[in-house]
């Protein structure tokens, strides 16, 4: 993929989500690539374990204001899964204690004596009542392959194969440049380079929306209402456009708090 540098891929190491400020008993905390109670199980990898695609068989925990659950609701709509992949959001554990009491299960189900910390996304086997994954790169390979009908033989048009190492790439550049932390130069830098690649197509990597725009938008959409957009009424125009479209409108409207870019 032109401009971007190459890096290790996000695939393996994700940025976690902030911590939700939560009582010791119901915290909520993410997923980092070192977290010791991370579960990497896969659909359809292993199947003698029993984790093989059907219907109805999932449910994702997503947490409220986190990036990676943002991009797992939005690639849902996208895939077309929403009504055989059961959701349920963890925010506010006054306000939603079975979802918190339900996680809790499944973790202890999934790991004997568990006393970690709850970490969201977590992808759930409803039939064992244990915890997938909880790694969302994982979480979101499964649903865009045998969970949503497509395999090696059948790719995901999220993810075309000719367009995955610039998926990759650009995936490790948002995550190195496009963050709210990120130094105002580099983050120019990186916001310059996202606005000449829309300059001359509808989509970061060109006529079709693939999971690398899932992953613009929700880095942009991170920002809040950055200078760096309204200086920049093209990518302004894109992430105003993305939210129109049901997908991303179901992501922001789930995990985002009424305010946004």
């Amino acid at each position: 993929m032109p401009e971007t540098a190459s890096r290790t891929s996000s695939t393996v190491n994700s940025r976690p989500c902030d911590p939700v400020p939560l009582p010791s008993a119901l915290r909520l905390q993410p997923a980092p690539s070192a977290l010791p109670h991370r579960v990497d199980s896969r659909i359809g990898v292993g199947l003698a374990g029993g984790f093989y695609p059907a219907p109805h068989r999932y449910e994702l925990y997503l947490s409220r204001n986190c990036p990676h659950s943002l991009r797992i609701a939005v690639t849902l709509g996208l895939l077309g899964l929403r009504d055989s992949v059961a959701t349920t959001l963890l925010a506010d554990p006054a306000r939603t204690p079975d979802a918190f009491a339900a996680l809790r299960r499944a973790y202890e189900a999934t790991e004997h004596h568990f006393d970690g910390p709850l970490t969201a996304p977590a992808l759930c086997d409803r039939w064992s009542g244990r915890i997938v994954s909880n790694h969302a790169p994982a979480i979101l390979r499964d649903l865009s392959g045998l969970l949503s009908g497509h395999s090696t033989t059948g790719p995901s048009p999220l993810r075309p194969p000719s367009l995955a190492a610039g998926i990759d790439a650009l995936r490790d550049l948002l995550d190195r440049d496009v963050t709210p932390s990120t130094s105002p130069s580099e983050l120019a830098a990186a916001l310059d380079l996202l606005d000449r690649r829309l300059a001359t197509r509808p989509y970061v990597l060109g006529d079709s929306l693939t999971a690398a725009d899932v992953d613009v938008w929700t880095a942009l959409t991170g920002l809040g209402r950055s200078d760096g957009l309204h200086s920049r009424p093209r990518l302004q125009e894109y992430v105003d456009r993305l939210r129109d479209h049901p997908a991303f409108r179901y992501g922001h409207e789930v995990v985002l708090p009424a305010e946004g870019v």
